[in-house]
C-alpha cells in the first residue's frame, strides 16, 4: 500500500508517544506503561492479554480474535534504565525531534507498533496472522521475553530496537564476565606489604583491554562497573568488575571464552599469590539471517514500495532478540532511533521517523497477509 494511504494517525501515534515517555519506567516498575497502553488499545477496540512476569509485572499480548497461528509477531519493551534526573525525564518536542528518556531506546518503537496494529485490526476484513507484544525487563534480564517465549511460539518477529530504520538481519552475541581479585589488605603506609587488589585489577583490565582492541579485533568492549573494598586508609584486598562483550555472528563464543581464561590468571597481572576469580554470566548467541528467506525478500519489497532503502545491517547490541532467536524464532530488529544515543541525556527521535516507524510496521503486517 502506498506510503500516504497506510492509515496511520500522526496525530493519535503522537499523543501515545508523549504519554508513554511521560511515563516513568525503568526496569522493574512497567506496571503503569503496560497498564496505560492496554486501556490505549482496549479504547480502539483491540483485544488485550496480560502475561504474568512476575507477581508485579506483565507483558502486554495483543493476539487477532479467530487467528490460532501467527506468523509474525511485533516485539518491544517498555521499560528504560534509570533517569539522568527524577525531574527532567519527560516528553519535550524541539524542533520536529522527540526528546526524553527512552525515546530511542525503545518507546517510539514501540509506540508505532501500538499505532500500526491498531490500524492493522480496525481495517476491516480478516485481520493478518501478526501479533504485538510488549514485553517488560530487557535492559535487566529480559525476564519479559523469557516468558513470551515460554507460552508463544511464532516463526518471525520484528523487533524494535533503534536501527535509524535499517534491516537488521545479523544481531552481535553477548558474553557479561565478572570478575574478582583477592589481594592483602594493609596499612596504607605501608602497602608494601599487602597486595592492592584494585592494582591488580587494573593491570589486569589492561591485558583484556589490550585483547579486545588488538588489530583484527572486532568485538565490541565495555567496563561497565569497577568497584573495591574496603573503604579508609588501608590497602584494599578485593575488587571486583562487571564486563560487557558483544561479537560479531561469526565470532564463536566459546573461542572468545578459551582466550579470557588464558589471560585471567595470577602470572597475567604478576602477581602469583592473588586470588582471581572469573565467572561467565549472561551468555546469549548472535545470529544471521540469510536474505534469501522468503520473509526477508516480502520485507525488502515492503522497503522498495514505500521508498526506504534497503541496507541490512548487524545489530551490535545485547537485545531480547537473542532470546528469540534461542526459541527457534527469527528476529529481525528494526526500529527508529539511533543506538550511538541510546541510555544518553541527549536521547531524541525525529518524529517523522516514529511515523515512517508506524507506516513500515503495518505495511510489513500486511505483507504477511
Amino acid at each position: 500500500m502506498p506510503h500516504n494511504e497506510s492509515g496511520v494517525n500522526p496525530e493519535r501515534l503522537r499523543s501515545l508517544l508523549e504519554h508513554m515517555v511521560n511515563i516513568y519506567s525503568p526496569s522493574g516498575k512497567e506496571e503503569e506503561v503496560i497498564s496505560f497502553v492496554a486501556e490505549h488499545l482496549r479504547s480502539h477496540g483491540v483485544s488485550v492479554q496480560l502475561q504474568e512476569v512476575d507477581e508485579q509485572r506483565c507483558n502486554l499480548i495483543a493476539i487477532p480474535e479467530g487467528r490460532d497461528q501467527i506468523e509474525l509477531c511485533l516485539v518491544g519493551h517498555v521499560d528504560t534504565v534509570a533517569a539522568y534526573d527524577l525531574d527532567d525525564y519527560g516528553f519535550e518536542m524541539v524542533d520536529e525531534e522527540v526528546h526524553g528518556l527512552g525515546t530511542v531506546d525503545m518507546k517510539s518503537g514501540c509506540a508505532a507498533m501500538v499505532e500500526a496494529f491498531t490500524v492493522l485490526c480496525n481495517s476491516g476484513g480478516r485481520t493478518p496472522p501478526v501479533a504485538l507484544a510488549l514485553v517488560v525487563d530487557e535492559e535487566e534480564d529480559s525476564a519479559g521475553a523469557h516468558t513470551l517465549v515460554d507460552e508463544y511460539h511464532f516463526p518471525w518477529a520484528v523487533v524494535g530496537e533503534p536501527t535509524a530504520l535499517a534491516p537488521c538481519l545479523g544481531h552481535y552475541g553477548y558474553l557479561e564476565v565478572f570478575l574478582r581479585a583477592r589481594g592483602k589488605r594493609a596499612h596504607s603506609a605501608v602497602p608494601e606489604v599487602g597486595q592492592n587488589a584494585i592494582e591488580a585489577m587494573l593491570r589486569l583490565l589492561l591485558q583484556i583491554t589490550d585483547f579486545a582492541t588488538s588489530e583484527g579485533s572486532r568485538l565490541v568492549y565495555n567496563i561497565r562497573e569497577l568497584s573495591g573494598l574496603p573503604s579508609g586508609f588501608v590497602v584494599p584486598d578485593l575488587c571486583e568488575a562487571w564486563l560487557d562483550f558483544h561479537l560479531p555472528p561469526d565470532m564463536r563464543m566459546d573461542s572468545l571464552k578459551a582466550d579470557l581464561e588464558k589471560i585471567v590468571g595470577p602470572d597475567a597481572v604478576g602477581l602469583s599469590s592473588l586470588d582471581l576469580y572469573m565467572r561467565f554470566e549472561d551468555t546469549y548467541a548472535g545470529y544471521e539471517i540469510s536474505p534469501d528467506r522468503a520473509f526477508v525478500q516480502k520485507l525488502r519489497k515492503v522497503y522498495e514500495g514505500i521508498g526506504l532503502e534497503w541496507s541490512p545491517q548487524h545489530f551490535r547490541s545485547h537485545s531480547d532478540g537473542n532470546v528469540l532467536w534461542a526459541a527457534g524464532i527469527d528476529p529481525i530488529i528494526l526500529g527508529p532511533g539511533r543506538l550511538d544515543i541510546a541510555h544518553s541525556q541527549d536521547e531524541a527521535v525525529p518524529f517523522s521517523e516514529v511515523v515512517t516507524a508506524a507506516d513500515l510496521y503495518l505495511n510489513i503486517a500486511r505483507s504477511v497477509a
